[in-house]
Formats: structure tokens, C-alpha cells, sequence
């Protein structure tokens, strides 16, 4: 089991770490970058990884000043090309199996997601075996309860999410919190494949695993990542080791 209190909670990102669609995204966004001779390199993506819709869009458009898009024209560029596709997006490997299993011993789970609710819809209309059984505890980046500009990496969309799960978190950097406040931070559990999600979660005060993308775990060095442990798929994670129930063996 990790050190520090036990897992009372659990939170989970979406994209690249309950559903495969960061493909659609890179195809849309070198479509577009394409038509100016451009293309999406992983140094760049991983930056962008993890942020909401508008700020990863600024962000992006900010290593190529020379393209003549405004932010508003290359999102609706963008979602022309990917929106046709959501309904293709598939789990990645563990996440079914994880989210029934903690479904089924009553863990409380929420996702956080930089994802807009109207992208969300998109995405999971079709995946509801498993966006289902959280009950609703979704917490997107435009959100009400989210501030413009306080999207990942900053702490707010996991603060909100255990919210969601009637947990007394209080707001802000951990280093704000009350004693209470950190405890209950402390009890919840953050899946991220972002880097951005991982700084948000560290920052939040709860534990952080990572479960990154190889080419984004070449970029940086286990030993750089603020993260409680590093999975290389949600089919590692072993529940028993955080004070979960352990998996049976007909699951």
C-alpha cells in the first residue's frame, strides 16, 4: 500500500486515459496546421496535453504566429474534421475493467475533464457501460463552477470533481488548504496521462498516477514528474496497493 492516508476516492481524467482520442485529435490538428505547411510535433503536443479547448487552441497557435487563424476559426476548423469521428473513440486498455470494479465495491468516482461538456457528449454517448456508472459526477473545463483560465494545471477541475463527490476539499493550491482540507485531498486518488493533469492533481494535494504515452514519458524523465506512481496502462494498476479492493479473479 502507498504511504499517507488511504484511498477513500477516485478521479479520472478522459482523453488518452479512459478513451483513445488523442488520434482524432492529432489527425484534425495536422489537417489544419497541414494546409499551412506545419505539422504537430510531440515536444508541442505535450504541452497542449491537458488543457481546455480554447487555452490549448491559444497555446498552439502560439508556436506557429505566422498562420492566419484566429483562435474561434481554428476551433471550428478543428471540429468540423473531428466531430464526425467522436463516435468512433474506443476505451484503452484497463479502463472498463477498472471503473466497474470500484463501481461495484462502492468507491466513489468522478472524471475531470479539460474536454467541454459538448465535446464530452460527443465523446461518450456511445461509451455509457462505463461513463455511466459515474452517475453524473463530471466535471468539464467550462464548467461554471470552472473560472476561465483555471483549467488544468491548475487544481480547480479536481477540486470541483471531489465536490461532486461530497468532499470537503475547500479551493486553491493544497498550500492554501486547512488541515481538514488536505486530509480529504489527501484521500483522493488522480489517474492523468497529461503532464498538465499530473501538476493539477499534485497541486490539488492528492495522489497522482501517471500513465502517460510513450513518446510523452521519452520527453520527461520519471524522475521530473510530480506523480505517486508511473503505469505504463490502467491494466497495471494493482488496487490493493492504494487500499482498494483487490481485483477478483472472474474480473
Amino acid at each position: 500500500m502507498q504511504s499517507g492516508s488511504q484511498v477513500e476516492y477516485v478521479i479520472f481524467d478522459m482523453d488518452g486515459l479512459l478513451i483513445d482520442s488523442y488520434p482524432i485529435y492529432t489527425s484534425a490538428i495536422n489537417t489544419v496546421l497541414g494546409r499551412y505547411g506545419k505539422k504537430l510535433t510531440w515536444d508541442i503536443k505535450a504541452r497542449i496535453m491537458g488543457k481546455s479547448e480554447r487555452q490549448g487552441s491559444e497555446l498552439l497557435l502560439s508556436f506557429f504566429p505566422d498562420i492566419d487563424l484566429t483562435v474561434d476559426q481554428y476551433i471550428k476548423e478543428r471540429r468540423v474534421l473531428q466531430d464526425p469521428l467522436w463516435s468512433t473513440t474506443s476505451l484503452l486498455p484497463g479502463a472498463e475493467r477498472l471503473v466497474n470494479h470500484l463501481h461495484a465495491h462502492g468507491i466513489p468516482t468522478a472524471v475531470a475533464t479539460s474536454s467541454t461538456r459538448r465535446n464530452f457528449d460527443l465523446k461518450t454517448s456511445h461509451l455509457g457501460s462505463v461513463f455511466d456508472l459515474f452517475r453524473g459526477n463530471v466535471v468539464c473545463s467550462d464548467d461554471k463552477q470552472i473560472a476561465p483560465g483555471r483549467g488544468k494545471p491548475h487544481p480547480d477541475v479536481f477540486l470541483a470533481a471531489a465536490r461532486a463527490l461530497e468532499r470537503s476539499v475547500g479551493d486553491g493550491d493544497v498550500g492554501q488548504a486547512g488541515a481538514e482540507e488536505r486530509l480529504e485531498r489527501s484521500k483522493g486518488l488522480v489517474f492523468e496521462d497529461a503532464i498538465n493533469g499530473v501538476i493539477a492533481g499534485a497541486r490539488a494535494g492528492m495522489k497522482v498516477v501517471w500513465v502517460p504515452d510513450p513518446e510523452l514519458k521519452a520527453l520527461y524523465p520519471p524522475s521530473e514528474v510530480i506523480a505517486s506512481a508511473i503505469l505504463d496502462s490502467l491494466d497495471d494498476f494493482i488496487p490493493q496497493e492504494w487500499g482498494l479492493p483487490p481485483y477478483l479473479l472472474s474480473e
